[in-house]
C-alpha cells in the first residue's frame, strides 16, 4: 500500500499526523481525584480551611475532635467534585456520540472507499461525502459531482448564518479529465500552520510537475458544516480532530468576575485581617495570664507537659495563637463562594423563564452563556450599541435610487411598504396575542418552531423586502434602453451609439445585479434539514468566541474566484433524510401557497447580507434577473434581450477598510473588461475619474448625486455608490500579473491582495447611487429613553454616513430636538485637537458646575455629541484621548459613525480603562464582536447577520428592546439580592465569632469554647444557610412593574448603594454589638448559678441561631412560602440535632457531658424568657436605625379588584399614606432617584412573566387574586410621585403576626377574593414604606381632578431635594 500524501505546515515535516478524535473531558477514571482536588485547591480559601482542618490534628493545638473539624470542608469538597464529575461525563458522553459518527474514507488496501468513525480519521486521509452530511474535519476539496467543480455548505454549526456558501475544487484538479483517484495523488499540500480564523485559509500545492496553485478558503471544507444540494464530494483531511477551525474556536464558557466579587474578595482579606487580630489578641492575652502566676502559682488546672514542665509564656502564647485561629475559623465564611454559585445558577433560571424575553417571531429567548457576572446587569454606566441590526430591523428595502444625475423617487414603493407594516402590525398583534394563548395551554411552542424554520428557506427573503413597485419613469427608461439594445445587437452596432444616459442605466442595473456573491435557488430545491440525533453535535461545536470577525480584510475574499455558483438549475435527485420533516414541510408549504408562497419557477436569492439581497431584488422588479451563475460566469435575463452571460474573471469581495466590493468581468456585448464596484460614497467618490472627457455634464452629474446621497442620508437611508470601470487588455493583463503573485505568496498576503485591489478600483466612471430604508425595531425609542432615565450614557458606534446616524439617532429618541449637537469633522490631528479644546471650553463656560452629576461627572443637561470615522481616529490617539473623552463624558448622548469594528472596541476599552467605569456593548454581527468583547458585559442579539456575535456575548437577546427589563429589572434584583446576601454573610459569621472571643476574657484566653463542637462546626454549613440561599433567589426590593415605570431607581446599582465599604463595617459594627447582647444577657441571667458550661452555651447558640434568622427577616422586603418554609426548618432542624445528639452522646466530651442538656433547658422558663428577650434586645438598634430605609426599599405587588377606588388626595390624607424616610448613609445633597412620596402605579393587560408563574406556581405568591377592569390613568396622574390614584378596595395583612417585632416593617394588601378569569392581569404596586392606613370607604374621584389637585405639590417635591433620598 502507499503511504498517505504528506501536508506539511509551511513547508515543515510533521512528524505526528493529528487524530480526529474529540476529548473535551478533562478527567479519567484514575486522574479525577488528584486533578479536581488539585484544581479545587487553586482557590484560596479552600487551601485555607484545608489547613485549619489539618492543624486540628497536631495534639498541642487542636480544639476539637479532628475527624469533626474536617466535615465541613470535605462536605464543601465533595459537593463540587460531584457537580464537576457530572459536568464531566455529560461531555464524555457527547464526545462518545460524535466520535462514533460514521463517514466515508479510502482504503488504499481495498482501493475504495469504507465506512470509518469520525474518530479514526487522520490528516492525509481523502474522504467522501454526501449531501446532508456533517463534514467531519477540514478538508481540501479536490472533487466535486457538480460539473463546474462547486459544492455548497451552510455553516449555521458553525457561524449561526443559514445561507448557503460556495466552495469549489482546486483549480488544477477541476480541469481533471477523468474521476478524481485517490491512488494518482502525487501532490504535496503546504499550508498555514492550525489557527481559529474563519475567514482565511493560506497555503498552496505543488504539483508533481512542479507548476504550484494557491489555496483559498474558497477551496476548505470546515469541520461541523453540512453539504447541501451538491450529490457527491471527495477531499483530503487538512487539519483534524482539535486543530480544526471548529474546535479553535470553541473555548469553552467564559469566565468573568464580576465588580461586586471583586469588592467581596477585597473585605474577605479585611476578614483575615480581623481574624488575625483577634488571634493576636487572644494569644498576647494568654501568655499574660499564664505568665501571671509564675513558676510556683500554678492554678490546679494547669497541667503540665509529659515531662513535668509547665509550657513558658511565649511557648504557651504561640500555641494559643494556632489554636484560636482553629476556634475562630468561621470568620472566613466557607460557604460564601458555593453559596454564591448557587444563587446566581438559580438567578439565571429564572431570568430564562421569563416570557417577556421570549421573541415569538423568531422563536428564541435569551441565553445566558457567563453565569457569574448575573449583578455586573445592575451596575452598568455605559451602554455601547450598534445601529445596524441592533437598533434597527436589518431587514434592507430598496426606496430610492438616482442614475445618472436622475433622481427616482419610487413613491408607490414607499406606499406599498407603509400599508405592508401597517397590514402586518394589525394582523401581528391579533396572531401573536391568539398564538400566545395558544402555545401555552397547547405547549406547541416546538411545533411552532419546526414550521418556521421549514417554512424559511431562503434569508432575507420577506415579502417586505422582495415586492418592489418600480418607478415608472425609470421602467420606461429600462425598457427603452432594452428595445435599442436589442435594435443595435441585430444590426452589429456598436454600443457607443446608445446615449450617455441609457449607457448608465444600463450598467447600472447590470451592476445591481452581477456586484454580489448572492447564491440562486430553485423552489423545487428546498434545503433539507438535518436529522436530530446532529442537534447535540451543533451545540457541542458552536464556537464561544470568534476572534477573527470582520476587522481585517479576508484575503479570500479578494483572490481569484472562480467560484461562483451555478445553482438551481438542475433538479436534485436525493431525498431527505427525515420524512417527517419533509411531509411537515409539503403540508405548510400547501397552506401557504395561496398566501405569499413563490410561485411555480421563481428563483430565490441566498445573500450573504441584507443589502445584496435588496439590491437584486430591486433590479429584478426592472425585468433585470439574476438567474444562474457557474463557476466563470454570471447569467443575467434582461427585457428584449433574454439571458446574457457574463464571464467572470474576478471578485474583489467586501471588507470593512476598502468598504466596497468589485467584480471584473468580460462584457458579452462589447468583449470589454468591465470592473463594476459598489460601496459607501465616502469611498467610492474618492475613486472616481479626476478629469472626464464629457467634462461639465459629469461634474455636475456628480453634484447632483451626491446632493441626493445627503438627502437619502437625511431621511435615514443606507446609502451605496455604483460606478464602473473599463480596463485594457495591456492594463488588464498587467494587474493579473501582479494578482496572481499575491495570491499564490503565504507571507503577507493579506496586504498584496489588498494593494492588489487598490490598484484596480479607481478611476471609475459614477453610474448612480441607492438608498435602502432599515427600519427601526419595535420598541427601541422607548427603550433608549428608559435607559438613559435610568442613569446610563448611550453611545452609539455605527459604520453608517452621518447624516443617515443622526436621523436614525432622532427617531430612536438618541437625540433630541431640544438638545445641543456638537459635530466634530476634522481632516487633520491638528484640527481635531483645536476642535476639542473649543469644545470644552464652550462646554466649560455654558453649563455651570451645578448641572454635572456629582456621582458620575457626567453632564445632567441636554448635550449630544456626532463624531466622524476619520476624526474619531484622531481622537483616539494617545495625546488627544484624554480631551475628547473630558468631552464625550459631559455629553448625554455619543454617536460614532463610519466607525471601523477596531475603532469600536479601542472607544469601549477606553471609557472602560480611563473612567473605571462598567460597560456594556451591544451588538449582532462579526463586526460587533471586538467590542462585546472587550466591555465588561457583552450582550449579542440574534438578528439577520448570523450568530458571531451571539457567540462571543455573555448575554444573548432576540430584541435590543429587551434589554430593558434585562438590566432595569433582572439586573437591579441580581445586584440587590446578592450585595444584601454577601453583608449578610460577613455578618452572621463575625456575630457567631464574636460570642467565642467574649468568652476568651473569662477562661484565661485558653481558647476554650462554651458552644458545643457539633454546633459550632455545623452552624454555618446547616442551620443557619438555607434562609439567606432562599433570600438571595428570590428577594424582590421592587416589582418588575415598578422598577420599568420609574428607570431611576437602577442609579442605586450604578451608584452601589447596596453594597458600599462602610456598609462592612456597619455590619462588623452591628454584629459586635449583637454579640455582646447575645453573650451578656445568658451570662447575667446565669450569673452565680450551678449550671455547666453547655447548659449554659447551648443556650447563647439557640439565641445566636434566633438573632441571625430574625435579622434576616428585617432585611427581606418580599416575604413568600418558601421564605417561611426556610425559616422554620432551620429552627426546626436545630431543635431536633441538638434533642437527638443530647440524648444520645453521653461521653462525646470527656469529662464535659452534653447529655439531656437540651431537653433540661427546653422545660426551664428561663431559658424561654432568655431566648425572647436577647434578639429582641439586639436587634433593637437595627431595627430603628435601619428598618426605614429598608422598609422604604421594600413594596409589594398588589393586584388591583373589580371596583376601583381613589386614594385621598389631601395633603394630609397622602402624608399619613405615604411616609418619607432617608437613609442615614446617603449624603444630604444626593440627588433622588425617584421621589419618596410613593405612588400607585397601574399596568393593565399585563401578561405575567414566566418567572413570576414559575415563582406563584411554587407558592411564592401569598395573596391571589382575580382580574379585574381598573381604569387606567394618565402618565401625568400615574407617575408625577405626588399624586393621588385610583385604587381597588383592599385591607391591611400584616406580614408576620406571630412575633411583634415585624409589626411596622410592611404590609402586604390583600386583595377581596374574586375569580380568575383568564391570564392577563391588572396589576397594581404601591410605593412606600410603612402603610398604616385602612383604605376601606374612601371615595371615587376623577383622574381629571386628581391631575387639578397635584399640580401643585409636584413642585414642592422637587424643592426638598437636599431632604429626599431615594426611594423605595
Amino acid at each position: 500500500a502507499q503511504a498517505a500524501p504528506q501536508v506539511l505546515p509551511e513547508g515543515k515535516e510533521r512528524t505526528v499526523l493529528a487524530c480526529n478524535q474529540l476529548k473535551t473531558t478533562k478527567y479519567t477514571a484514575l486522574s479525577f481525584l488528584p486533578k479536581n482536588l488539585f484544581e479545587q485547591f487553586h482557590r484560596l480559601a479552600n487551601v485555607y480551611f484545608v489547613f485549619i482542618a489539618l492543624l486540628n490534628f497536631v495534639p498541642a493545638v487542636n480544639a476539637f475532635q479532628p475527624e469533626l473539624a474536617l466535615a465541613p470542608v470535605l462536605f464543601i469538597l465533595a459537593v463540587t467534585a460531584i457537580k464537576d464529575l457530572w459536568e464531566d461525563y455529560s461531555r464524555y458522553r457527547s464526545d462518545q456520540e460524535i466520535n462514533h459518527m460514521e463517514c466515508l474514507v479510502y482504503s488504499r488496501n481495498e482501493k475504495k472507499y469504507i465506512s470509518r468513525y469520525w474518530k479514526e480519521v487522520k490528516v492525509g486521509d481523502f474522504v467522501q461525502l454526501r449531501c446532508n452530511e456533517i463534514i467531519p474535519a477540514d478538508i481540501l476539496l479536490l472533487s466535486s459531482s457538480d460539473p463546474d467543480g462547486l459544492c455548497h455548505i451552510e455553516t449555521a454549526n458553525l457561524d449561526g448564518e443559514t445561507n448557503l456558501k460556495q466552495r469549489q475544487v482546486v483549480r488544477r484538479f477541476l480541469e481533471l479529465d477523468s474521476e478524481f483517484d485517490p491512488l494518482k495523488f502525487t501532490s504535496v499540500i503546504e499550508c498555514e500552520k492550525p489557527n481559529n480564523d474563519l475567514s482565511r485559509f493560506r497555503g498552496y500545492i505543488i504539483h508533481k510537475s512542479g507548476k504550484k496553485d494557491g489555496l483559498f478558503k474558497e477551496n476548505l471544507l470546515l469541520r461541523g458544516c453540512t453539504i447541501r444540494n451538491t450529490e457527491e464530494v471527495a477531499g483530503i483531511v487538512i487539519y483534524a480532530g482539535h486543530e480544526t477551525k471548529a474546535l479553535l474556536n470553541n473555548n469553552g464558557p467564559r469566565y468573568k468576575r464580576s465588580k461586586l466579587e471583586r469588592q467581596m474578595n477585597a473585605d474577605v482579606l479585611w476578614c483575615v485581617l480581623i481574624l488575625l487580630v483577634m488571634c493576636l489578641f487572644s494569644a498576647i492575652g494568654h501568655g499574660l495570664w499564664v505568665w501571671q502566676y509564675g513558676e510556683k502559682k500554678k492554678p490546679i488546672f494547669d497541667v503540665p507537659g509529659p515531662d513535668g514542665k509547665y509550657l513558658s509564656p511565649v511557648l504557651a502564647s504561640v500555641y494559643l495563637f494556632l489554636t484560636v485561629i482553629i476556634v475562630f475559623q468561621v470568620l472566613i465564611p466557607i460557604s460564601l463562594y458555593v453559596s454564591i454559585e448557587i444563587v446566581k445558577i438559580c438567578q439565571v433560571y429564572f431570568i430564562h423563564q421569563d416570557k417577556d424575553l421570549y421573541d415569538e417571531e423568531t422563536d428564541s429567548q435569551l441565553q445566558c452563556r457567563a453565569l457569574n457576572i448575573t449583578e455586573d446587569l445592575g451596575q452598568v454606566q455605559f451602554i455601547f450599541s450598534d445601529k445596524t441590526g441592533t437598533l434597527t430591523e436589518n431587514k434592507m428595502v430598496f426606496r430610492r435610487c438616482t442614475v445618472s444625475g436622475i433622481e427616482y423617487s419610487h413613491d408607490d414603493n414607499g406606499e406599498l411598504m407603509a400599508t405592508f407594516l401597517s397590514n402586518t402590525c394589525t394582523s401581528g398583534k391579533l396572531k401573536q396575542s391568539q398564538s400566545t394563548k395558544t402555545h401555552r395551554r397547547t405547549g406547541s411552542r416546538a411545533e411552532a418552531k419546526r414550521a418556521s424554520i421549514l417554512s424559511k428557506h431562503t434569508a432575507f427573503s420577506s415579502p417586505m423586502e422582495k415586492d418592489i413597485t418600480p418607478d415608472p419613469r425609470l421602467l420606461e427608461k429600462v425598457n427603452e434602453c432594452a428595445k435599442h439594445l436589442e435594435v443595435m445587437r441585430s444590426h452589429e452596432q456598436p454600443l457607443s451609439h446608445l446615449s450617455p444616459e441609457l449607457c448608465d442605466v444600463f450598467d447600472f442595473f447590470v451592476a445591481l445585479t452581477i456586484c454580489n456573491t448572492v447564491v440562486v435557488t430553485a423552489p423545487n430545491q428546498p434545503r433539507q434539514k438535518v436529522i436530530k440525533t446532529i442537534e447535540d453535535f451543533i451545540r457541542r461545536f458552536t464556537p464561544s468566541r470568534l476572534t477573527s470577525g470582520s476587522n481585517s480584510s479576508s484575503s479570500s475574499s479578494l483572490a481569484t474566484s472562480k467560484s461562483m455558483h451555478r445553482f438551481g438549475l438542475s433538479m436534485l435527485s436525493s431525498t431527505s433524510t427525515d420524512s417527517t420533516l419533509l411531509k411537515l414541510e409539503e403540508k405548510l408549504q400547501g397552506r401557504t401557497a395561496g398566501a405569499g408562497a413563490p410561485e411555480e419557477g421563481e428563483l430565490r436569492y441566498e445573500a450573504e447580507s441584507p443589502d445584496e439581497a435588496a439590491l437584486v431584488y430591486a433590479a429584478r422588479a426592472y425585468n433585470c434577473s439574476l438567474v444562474g451563475r457557474l463557476s466563470d460566469q454570471v447569467s443575467v435575463e434582461l427585457p428584449h434581450l433574454g439571458t446574457l452571460s457574463f464571464e467572470v474573471l474576478h471578485t474583489l469581495g467586501f471588507d470593512s477598510v476598502r468598504k466596497r466590493m468589485s467584480v471584473v468581468v468580460r462584457h458579452p456585448l462589447t468583449d470589454e473588461i468591465n470592473v463594476y464596484t459598489k460601496g459607501a460614497d465616502s469611498v467610492v467618490m474618492d475613486l472616481l475619474l479626476p478629469y472626464d472627457p464629457r467634462g461639465k455634464h459629469q461634474k455636475k452629474i456628480r453634484s447632483k448625486t451626491q446632493n441626493y446621497l445627503n438627502l437619502y442620508a437625511v431621511d435615514g437611508l443606507r446609502t451605496l455608490c455604483i460606478a464602473k470601470r473599463v480596463l485594457s487588455k495591456e492594463e488588464y493583463g498587467c494587474w493579473l500579473k501582479t494578482h496572481l503573485e499575491a495570491e499564490s505568496s503565504i507571507e503577507n498576503r493579506e496586504e498584496l491582495l489588498f494593494q492588489s485591489a487598490l490598484r484596480i478600483e479607481k478611476n471609475l466612471h459614477l453610474l448612480g447611487a441607492t438608498g435602502i430604508e432599515d427600519r427601526l425595531q419595535d420598541g427601541v425609542p422607548e427603550t433608549i429613553a428608559n435607559l438613559r432615565k435610568a442613569g446610563l450614557q448611550i453611545w452609539v458606534l455605527t459604520g453608517d454616513k452621518q447624516e443617515t446616524a443622526v436621523n436614525i439617532a432622532y427617531a430612536c429618541k438618541l437625540l433630541d430636538h431640544d438638545e445641543e449637537i456638537i459635530t466634530l469633522n476634522a481632516e487633520s490631528p491638528e484640527t481635531c485637537a483645536v476642535l476639542l479644546e473649543q469644545c470644552l471650553q464652550c462646554v466649560e463656560s455654558k453649563f455651570s458646575n451645578n448641572t454635572i452629576d456629582g456621582a458620575t461627572g457626567n453632564m445632567t443637561v441636554g448635550l449630544g455629541l456626532v463624531i466622524d470615522g476619520r476624526t474619531l481616529a484622531y481622537a483616539l490617539e494617545p495625546a488627544l484621548e484624554d480631551k475628547f473623552l473630558a468631552l464625550a463624558k459631559r455629553c448625554r448622548s455619543v454617536l460614532c459613525c463610519r466607525s471601523t469594528p477596531l475603532q469600536k472596541s479601542m472607544v469601549v476599552k477606553l471609557v472602560r480603562d480611563k473612567l473605571k467605569a462598567m460597560t456594556l456593548a451591544i451588538g449582532d454581527g462579526a463586526n460587533d464582536v471586538s467590542m462585546i468583547q472587550v466591555a465588561d458585559v457583552g450582550v449579542g442579539i440574534s438578528g439577520q447577520e448570523g450568530m458571531q456575535a451571539v457567540m462571543a456575548s455573555d448575554f444573548a437577546i432576540p430584541r435590543f428592546r429587551h434589554l430593558e427589563k434585562l438590566l432595569l429589572v433582572h439586573g437591579h434584583w441580581c445586584y440587590s439580592r446578592l450585595a444584601n446576601m454577601v453583608l449578610y454573610f460577613f455578618y452572621k459569621n463575625a456575630m457567631f465569632v464574636a460570642l467565642l472571643f467574649w468568652y476568651q476574657f473569662y477562661c484565661g484566653f485558653s481558647g476554650s469554647s462554651m458552644i458545643d463542637q457539633w454546633y459550632l462546626i455545623f452552624f454555618n454549613l446547616f442551620f443557619s444557610s438555607l434562609p439567606q440561599l432562599i433570600t438571595g433567589v428570590l428577594d424582590k426590593d421592587v416589582p418588575a412593574e415598578v422598577l420599568i415605570a420609574v428607570p431611576q431607581l437602577y442609579k442605586s446599582g450604578q451608584n452601589m448603594e447596596e453594597y458600599q465599604p462602610h456598609m462592612f463595617w456597619m455590619n462588623m459594627i452591628d454584629a459586635m454589638y449583637q454579640s455582646l447582647v447575645c453573650f451578656f444577657i445568658p451570662y447575667f441571667t446565669y450569673y452565680d448559678s450551678e449550671v455547666d458550661i453547655f447548659s449554659w452555651g447551648t443556650p447563647i447558640t439557640t439565641i445566636a441561631l434566633f438573632t441571625i434568622i430574625l435579622h434576616l427577616a428585617i432585611e427581606t422586603k418580599t416575604w413568600t412560602f418558601l421564605h417561611w418554609s426556610s425559616c422554620i426548618f432551620s429552627i426546626i432542624l436545630f431543635f431536633f440535632v441538638a434533642l437527638v445528639y443530647n440524648a444520645s452522646c453521653p461521653v462525646c466530651h470527656p469529662p464535659s457531658n452534653p447529655y439531656w442538656t437540651m431537653e433540661r433547658l427546653m422545660g426551664d422558663p428561663m431559658f424561654y424568657f432568655t431566648c425572647i428577650i436577647s434578639p429582641v434586645v439586639a436587634l433593637l438598634p437595627r431595627y430603628y436605625s435601619f428598618s426605614p430605609s429598608l422598609g422604604s426599599n421594600a413594596s409589594d405587588s398588589y393586584k388591583a379588584n373589580n371596583q376601583s377606588t381613589p386614594l385621598p388626595t389631601s395633603p394630609q390624607a397622602r402624608e399619613s399614606l405615604f411616609r418619607e424616610h432617608t437613609k442615614a448613609e446617603h449624603k444630604t445633597d444626593q440627588t433622588a432617584a425617584a421621589s419618596p412620596q410613593g405612588a400607585v402605579l397601574h399596568e393593565e393587560n399585563k401578561l405575567p412573566s414566566s418567572a413570576s408563574s414559575l415563582e406563584r406556581s411554587m407558592g411564592l405568591h401569598e395573596v391571589r387574586c382575580g382580574t379585574s377592569e381598573v381604569e387606567s390613568l394618565p402618565v401625568g396622574a400615574t407617575f408625577p410621585w405626588s399624586s393621588a390614584v385610583d385604587q381597588a378596595d383592599f385591607s391591611l395583612l400584616k406580614w408576620i403576626t406571630s412575633t411583634p417585632l415585624f409589626s411596622h416593617i410592611g404590609t402586604v394588601l390583600q386583595v377581596s377574593s374574586s375569580s380568575l378569569q383568564n391570564e392577563t392581569q391588572d396589576s397594581m404596586c404601591v410605593l412606600g414604606s410603612s402603610l398604616h392606613v385602612d383604605f376601606k370607604g374612601l371615595k371615587e374621584e376623577s383622574s381629571n381632578n386628581l391631575q387639578d389637585k397635584t399640580k401643585g405639590t409636584q413642585t414642592d417635591h422637587c424643592k426638598n431635594d437636599n431632604s429626599e433620598t431615594t426611594i423605595l
